[in-house]
């Protein structure tokens, strides 16, 4: 069962007994259980009234059906949907009651209906912001999924315990060592007379504040209970024949002076079977033990509920959750200035922040950034986190996301200190409504380039080096590993040019970029390295058939041979060209001299000097000779086998076909490596 809104009660008083009364009676104690904020007992009151009424009594059906669905609502019990359900089969005449049937659809995850829900109530009520932002929700929550945050979260499990609610934390100080947060457990105490009573309002224990403070290892330490913060009253519950100490007071959703030394926490206490209100209370610690609370004075009409206190770093600025008249419905978000040892300037955060249904639990940052959950602004379902960031006068919000945000209630979040790192409340996927405490981080965004560096013949170059330089003024110079691999970190919004040397080896060069990437990213960029002793085969250069003409497809060769040659500024090359033994010798060689310089022409057109190059057509003069990767291509070549005519006429038409197309090649050498030095 969901227990926490406990905190934004008015009033309690005694139970009632209903047996033996009419039916006008019980509903008119269930309705004043009801309004009193006794949401479970009225809501158990009104689904045995309900069972009551006889069918042909459709309105009376209705109201119940609706009251009940409210109660369930509030503490977020499954059999509200059922319950909205049955108001409108018996036509419950106030259309609200498919907004909040629409609402508990959302939160199941039932986008579909819900929206069936909002668009009827949107028929009567077109402007009504809450509903178009639950539509609107429900249409783009499946994307909203796709896209997270790069927060990463994990159930807080030294917090949480089995079929209690724990939620709300809240850090002591800025160092993130010690912590307290709101739960309903029933733990030991250091005072043995002290009982915990149970809930008039849920059936379950009454809320209390617990702390836990790391050890020396960094592990969170025993979870006790903050005592002393109120006073006890005398009850009439008897222990070992003596009169034991009770209280039913509730305790919760708190927050720390940047100090640590002054706590202020939600409280709310009855009082002769009457309570006053949910409030405020301070409490100043001494001596590592907590002073008994003292109210905090915010409205003159002490009716006005208030609670979940959120304080600014320099403890000036107070905001709070009231109900207090004039507010845009529900629970609204209120700040108040401290002039003195008075709270003063107290008002309403305006529609910016609030709308007609609840926002709870802020939190506000060093920076100001102000942060609450809402049932009102769009979102997931239930309760949202959001967080506001205000420019001058104005407001700007934005929902967190997942994996903050699901369709159930999320709320409650903590930071610690000025870190992206803390805790926030949760009752996903927790059947009967238990809220639970999770962590969240925000690693470190890490950008890598990796790689490895071989040769022409796909051997690792072990003394090759890698220089990295980048617009942000990085230069880093790096030795390979012996296995010819490397790994380099990379800064964010940064333009990297990349250049790999090896003795022996023509340059390479390659760009990366971190520009715009808002998420970890890692680079694999390899190299291949040309022997400058070794001519180089340009594999992917083509000709129209029996021509010099380039065709398309050479485009993308070519323009990587001019990156060689401006990778390689003071080289100097000659480019030949090479035919098949078909045809007459000298044509073929003529044929390869004019493809060689029609390379030689493009390279001259995209910007390499002519002085730099040198063309050669060698025909069939020069037949290529079989290295260790073309025997392992094709097997039936035997190793350093010259491919000439007298060979290949001795096997089959295919393969012969074979070694004529590895003679038609294009290939360069470099003639210099001293171009331009002197």
């Amino acid at each position: 069962m969901h227990n926490r809104f406990i905190f934004n009660i008015l009033i309690f008083s005694t139970l009632f007994t209903i047996t033996g009364c009419s039916l006008n009676a019980r509903i008119k104690k269930a309705d004043c259980k009801y309004a009193i904020g006794e949401y479970y007992e009225a809501g158990e009151m009104y689904r045995q009234i309900y069972r009551r009424i006889p069918s042909k009594d459709k309105a009376l059906r209705a109201t119940i059906a609706f009251k009940q669905a409210e109660t369930q609502r509030i503490l977020n019990n499954a059999r509200a949907a059922a319950a909205y359900k049955n108001a409108i089969k018996y036509h419950y005449p106030d259309s609200i009651v498919y907004l909040r049937y629409a609402q508990v659809l959302q939160y199941q995850g039932k986008y579909k209906e819900a929206i069936k829900q909002y668009d009827i109530y949107l028929e009567e009520h077109p402007n009504d912001y809450v509903a178009t932002a639950g539509k609107y929700g429900c249409m783009q929550v499946e994307q909203w999924k796709k896209q997270p945050s790069r927060y990463k979260i994990a159930l807080a499990k030294e917090f949480n315990e089995k079929r209690t609610s724990n939620f709300a934390p809240a850090f002591m100080t800025e160092d993130g060592d010690a912590l307290v947060f709101t739960s309903n457990r029933q733990e030991k105490t250091t005072s043995k007379q002290k009982k915990i009573r149970t809930s008039p309002v849920t059936g379950a224990s009454t809320f209390n504040l617990y702390s836990t403070r790391k050890n020396a290892a960094g592990e969170w330490e025993d979870i006790m209970l903050c005592e002393g913060l109120y006073a006890e009253s005398e009850g009439g519950d008897e222990e070992g024949g003596t009169q034991a100490k009770t209280s039913s007071a509730e305790l919760g959703v708190c927050c720390f002076s940047a100090d640590g030394k002054t706590m202020y926490f939600t409280y709310s206490c009855p009082i002769n079977g009457q309570d006053l209100g949910a409030k405020i209370y301070t409490s100043t610690r001494a001596s590592g033990e907590w002073g008994e609370g003292q109210e905090l004075k915010l409205f003159a009409d002490s009716s006005i509920t208030v609670g979940h206190p959120a304080l600014s770093v320099h403890g000036d600025t107070l905001y709070f959750v009231s109900d207090a008249p004039g507010g845009y419905g529900g629970k609204d978000i209120y700040m108040a200035i401290l002039d003195g040892s008075e709270w003063t300037d107290i008002h309403n955060l305006g529609p910016q922040i609030n709308t007609t249904d609840d926002e709870l639990f802020p939190c506000v940052r060093p920076d100001g950034r102000l942060y609450f959950s809402s049932k009102g602004h769009p979102g997931y379902g239930g309760l949202d986190l959001f967080y506001a960031v205000r420019r001058d006068s104005v407001w700007d919000l934005f929902n967190m996301g997942a994996p903050f945000n699901s369709t159930n209630d999320d709320f409650g979040i903590t930071f610690v200190g000025q870190t992206e790192n803390g805790f926030f409340s949760s009752n996903r996927g927790q059947k009967h409504g238990y809220d639970q405490i999770y962590s969240f981080t925000l690693p470190e965004m890490e950008f890598i380039v990796e790689g490895t560096i071989i040769d022409s013949d796909g051997e690792h170059i072990t003394d090759a080096t890698i220089r990295l330089v980048g617009d942000d003024g990085t230069n880093v110079k790096a030795q390979v590993r012996r296995d010819g691999t490397y790994r380099l970190k990379l800064n964010k919004d940064t333009r990297y040019v990349m250049l790999a040397t090896a003795r022996g080896y023509l340059n390479q060069k390659q760009q990366v970029s971190t520009i715009g990437l808002t998420d970890s990213h890692s680079y694999q960029q390899d190299f291949t390295l040309a022997l400058i002793s070794k001519p180089i085969k340009m594999s992917n250069i083509f000709y129209e058939f029996g021509k010099w003409t380039l065709t398309q497809e050479s485009e993308k060769g070519l323009n990587d041979l001019v990156k060689m040659l401006n990778d390689n500024p003071n080289i100097t090359i000659e480019l030949s060209a090479h035919t098949d033994m078909i045809g007459n010798s000298d044509a073929n060689q003529q044929l390869a001299l004019h493809r060689a310089q029609s390379v030689v022409e493009y390279l001259i057109q995209h910007g390499i000097k002519a002085d730099r190059l040198t063309a050669v057509g060698y025909g069939e003069d020069k037949p290529i000779i079989v290295d260790d990767n073309l025997h392992k291509q094709y097997t039936f070549l035997p190793k350093d086998q010259v491919l000439n005519e007298a060979f290949i006429t001795t096997l089959s038409p295919d393969k012969q076909e074979i070694c004529n197309s590895l003679n038609r090649r294009t290939e360069f050498r470099v003639l210099k490596t001293t171009y331009n030095l002197y």
